[in-house]
């Protein structure tokens, strides 16, 4: 724990010059590659099937020279020769933890821990909380998913800061509004529809989140809104909170970035990760600040070494010096490569959608994307819910609607469908299903 409540967790690691950030990547790098080659199975027959070998790698660039594996090479050697599977490096008895992915891109995909990547995992997690301001003075309840959830142990990360903390878990609304009222917590982590819906079902239930409560911190993750200046803006309103966005993958570990005091972006921890960012339809490695697809190479985590994993999130990355004095650089994403429809040439991802919705007064907030084909192009419409004390009428908000994202994203929806409040069925206690996709022939 730092000294005399310094503004961070690890000054030297958080802030140190670049160059010297790099050199260390670059250490590792090695070491990763060479220790993945010698003890992966997949890993050594990839290599050599590609021509290359660890002594190749020369500068951090030189990574750019091994070939990518996405989730699909998960799912492909997983459980082959052994229960680890072959992208796996270490025995099983050196491995203490496995979480799981969700499984909604295919089938579910484990994640193994050595100890000192266990470790390592949770340090990091108390540099995160450090870095929202968590302190020993605080009471935190962890609201999310304990059962094979990557974000689950986060909590012991929680409790390295000094913090008191409550292991909340998927607790119901009103048991969680309970919590919150009676033990007066002032940090809660779920994901941002949640923090959104848990507010409304506060102030239905009579009770101001405000006034009634004492949450000065939420941090949010598992969606973009908490990226989304709207829609963290609208929670922040409701709640008289700070909303901080962090970023996790089942693949790696539970938050692997997380935004500082001025929200520009999500710093991310490069002393685990090596970040490209690569053109999502080539494969080609796109200079920093461009937008593409992100690609990882963990640098320390031995149990499962990732070697340029395609993440299939689409994003940018600012390596300059944040305003805060990190030097670690820091994550724009956008949205899934998968989630993302083009309509009349325009690039759309919900991400856009949801940022104009949430701007919008006099309706919920809740939305739900179809994205549908009509004569033979791509469209899409979106249904939303009036505020039950907006007094305007449906064809006026469809109207308003429509106007607003036409305005935002440069194309208008097909159709804009209004509900009452509440009757938009896409309030969820964990991430919120806001897609459907009935077209017949998907792109690539």
């Amino acid at each position: 724990m730092p000294i005399n409540d310094s503004k961070y967790w690890d000054e030297h690691l958080e802030c140190m010059p670049r160059e010297e950030l790099e050199a260390n990547q670059l250490k590792d790098l090695k070491e990763i590659v060479q220790f993945a080659y010698d003890n992966s199975p997949y890993y050594k027959r990839s290599f050599d099937e590609a021509g290359v070998k660890p002594s190749d790698i020369k500068t951090l660039k030189d990574i750019e020279k091994f070939p990518f594996i996405n989730k699909k090479t998960q799912r492909d050697t997983q459980g082959v020769g052994s229960f680890l599977g072959e992208l796996c490096a270490v025995d099983e008895k050196d491995v203490v933890f496995i979480s799981t992915s969700s499984g909604s891109t295919g089938v579910p995909t484990i994640s193994p821990f050595t100890q000192k990547d266990f470790d390592e995992f949770q340090d990091t997690e108390a540099r995160w909380f450090w870095q929202v301001g968590m302190r020993p003075t605080d009471r935190y309840v962890h609201a999310l998913n304990f059962s094979l959830y990557v974000g689950g142990p986060d909590v012991i990360g929680a409790q390295r800061t000094g913090a008191l903390c409550i292991w909340g878990g998927t607790l119901p609304s009103e048991r969680l509004l309970w919590v919150l009222k009676t033990y007066q917590p002032s940090v809660i982590w779920t994901s941002p529809s949640y923090a959104w819906q848990l507010g409304e079902k506060a102030l239905k239930s009579g009770i101001d989140p405000k006034k009634d409560l004492n949450i000065k911190t939420i941090i949010v993750a598992g969606e973009l809104g908490g990226s989304i200046s709207a829609t963290r803006n609208a929670i922040e309103e409701l709640w008289g909170a700070q909303v901080f966005d962090f970023y996790g993958l089942s693949d790696i570990f539970g938050a692997c970035a997380a935004m500082c005091e001025y929200k520009d972006g999500l710093h991310i921890a490069e002393n685990h990760i090596l970040v490209e960012t690569v053109d999502p339809a080539t494969g080609k490695v796109l200079p920093p600040g461009s937008k593409g697809e992100f690609v990882f190479t963990t640098l320390r985590k031995h149990a499962r070494p990732l070697i340029r994993f395609r993440t299939g999130d689409i994003g940018w990355i600012d390596t300059s010096k944040c305003k805060c004095g990190r030097t670690h650089g820091r994550i724009h994403v956008l949205g899934r490569k998968d989630d993302m429809f083009i309509v009349s040439a325009v690039n759309v991802f919900p991400s856009d959608v949801e940022a104009g919705i949430r701007s919008i007064s006099g309706i919920t907030g809740e939305y739900l994307i179809r994205i549908f084909e009509k004569d033979f192009t791509c469209k899409y419409s979106v249904e939303v819910e009036k505020k039950f004390d907006n007094l305007d009428s449906d064809e006026n908000v469809a109207d308003l609607v429509s106007k607003s994202l036409k305005a935002r994203i440069g194309v208008k929806p097909y159709s804009v469908v209004v509900h009452k409040d509440g009757d938009l069925n896409t309030r969820s206690e964990h991430k919120s299903k806001r897609i459907i996709d009935e077209r017949t022939s998907k792109p690539e």
